[in-house]
């Protein structure tokens, strides 16, 4: 991949694409991941506005911290760039005193974390006149469905989502990203006990980009054994259960006879 003409291609996409939308800029949710380091930065490099959000929600302390790090990293280097915390950990309280306790499993509940902080981040976008810049890469948005629908999926363009794992990892190399993040365990940030997303998926990042590639490169699965083999079938069930929110929205077409 050549890394440099890919930024430059990404944040000129970036720029053309809120100039034409009439917006100032762009707002991102900052984890204290790979993905949304590259992706603020990407968006700070358009020049244009960029407000990075920190969204905890009974976050771990070394995730916080990290998402802290990275904001300071970013105004350090761009004048372009306001930081901002929005602490939702009272607003998931409120859910929990709302909701029925029977509903309130670890899943439902991590993905009501995800729609929270996806509803602060349209909050900002809607009063500062930004767009929200996703932070899916291809890996997870178009593999194996890794994302909350209507939660961190639901932005309003992402400038990464044609990027493998390794290609961001590449892309914050080469933007300076601080080592740290670089290094860190991969996770959603979404459960209690900050399980990484390898151990939410049950295979890498790597394996999953394998099983990918041999997917879309029409490989013969009859030579696969072992782990390959397990790898390609956990990439083929996420992806199975995850196709509702990777494709768009079905509609009910009523035949014109009936209208």
């Amino acid at each position: 991949m050549k890394t440099q003409k890919v930024i430059d291609y990404i944040v000129g996409w970036l720029r053309q694409y809120a100039e034409d939308a009439g917006v100032n800029g762009f707002v991102v949710g900052i984890s204290g991941g790979i993905d949304s380091a590259v992706t603020s930065t990407l968006c700070a490099k358009t020049k244009l506005s960029v407000m990075a959000v920190n969204m905890p929600i009974r976050q771990a302390a070394d995730q916080k911290s990290l998402a802290a790090e990275h904001v300071s990293w970013l105004k350090d280097n761009f004048d372009n760039i306001t930081g901002h915390t929005a602490e939702l950990t009272a607003v998931l309280e409120a859910f929990e005193k709302s909701f029925p306790a029977d509903i309130q499993d670890s899943l439902t509940m991590a993905n009501t974390r995800a729609r929270i902080r996806m509803t602060a981040l349209y909050a900002f976008a809607t009063h500062h006149r930004l767009l929200v810049a996703g932070t899916g890469n291809k890996v997870e948005d178009f593999g194996v469905g890794f994302f909350t629908k209507f939660g961190d999926g639901g932005v309003d363009v992402s400038p990464i989502a044609d990027l493998m794992k390794t290609e961001v990892y590449a892309l914050g190399r080469s933007l300076g990203v601080i080592s740290e993040i670089l290094e860190a365990l991969p996770t959603d940030g979404l459960w209690p006990d900050s399980r990484s997303d390898e151990e939410q998926i049950g295979a890498t990042y790597d394996e999953l980009e394998w099983a990918m590639k041999f997917i879309e490169n029409s490989g013969d699965e009859t030579a696969l054994s072992g782990r390959r083999k397990q790898v390609l079938d956990i990439f083929r069930e996420f992806n199975r259960k995850n196709r509702h929110k990777m494709e768009p929205i079905p509609v009910a077409v009523i035949p014109r006879e009936l209208k």
